[in-house]
């Protein structure tokens, strides 16, 4: 995982900054119907996740299909959280990792993941928050990952239960990052979305809807 934190950050040199908000201003992460995939930057770190834009209920929408795999798509995006503090996306997962445990080096594999990644003045400095689907971590708690401290993991959605459904979900990023790391947060660099099963050897496939930050949650 520091090796992904690492890899992800290296790359956000010349990040699209955004302006300075109005009442209710919303920031566009992606433009899926549009733009299809334009400026999200694959990263790979074990074989190739496929990651493509699908048509599903008149709408576009990226499918992940990961078989032993892992890697992400990020979208460089400079912007402060005190301002975009509300972030919102919808996601659908077919299934969980079967072999998934939050808390174990082993089991570190998500069937859909949003992370917002935050630099630092050097690179072990950098921080990430990472919004998964858990496997087996009950829905509302968080960890540090097993490979990092300096990634932690909240369980947005958890289990089997919902699997098959879109979700709408928003996170209150300020919050969030005082309430994990215990400071404000500084300037995020970037947004990611990442299905990945290297770890465990398996398979996973989710579904991500457009992903976007806002000045004021719903």
């Amino acid at each position: 995982m520091m090796k992904r934190i690492i890899i992800f950050c290296g790359i956000l040199a010349g990040m699209l900054t955004c302006s300075a908000p109005g009442r209710g201003a919303e920031l566009p992460v992606s433009s899926f119907t549009t733009e299809g995939l334009a400026g999200w930057e694959p990263q790979k770190f074990k074989s190739v996740t496929e990651y493509r834009i699908i048509k599903e209920n008149g709408r576009s929408v990226v499918k992940a299909v990961s078989n032993a795999s892992a890697s992400g798509l990020v979208k460089k995006i400079r912007f402060s959280p005190a301002t975009y503090r509300y972030l919102r996306w919808s996601w659908k997962v077919a299934h969980t990792v079967r072999d998934g445990d939050e808390k174990t080096r082993a089991g570190d594999d998500y069937a859909a993941r949003v992370y917002v990644l935050f630099p630092g003045t050097f690179f072990w400095q950098m921080k990430a928050i990472n919004y998964i689907w858990a496997n087996k971590l009950v829905k509302g708690e968080s960890v540090p990952n097993a490979y990092t401290a300096n990634a932690k993991m909240i369980a947005v959605e958890s289990g089997n239960e919902k699997a098959g459904q879109w979700l709408m979900e928003e996170r209150d990023l300020r919050a969030d990052y005082l309430a994990l790391f215990g400071t404000e947060p500084p300037e995020a660099a970037a947004v990611a979305i990442m299905t990945d099963t290297d770890n465990t050897g398996g398979t996973a496939e989710a579904w991500y809807g457009e992903i976007v930050l806002s000045s004021e949650g719903k």
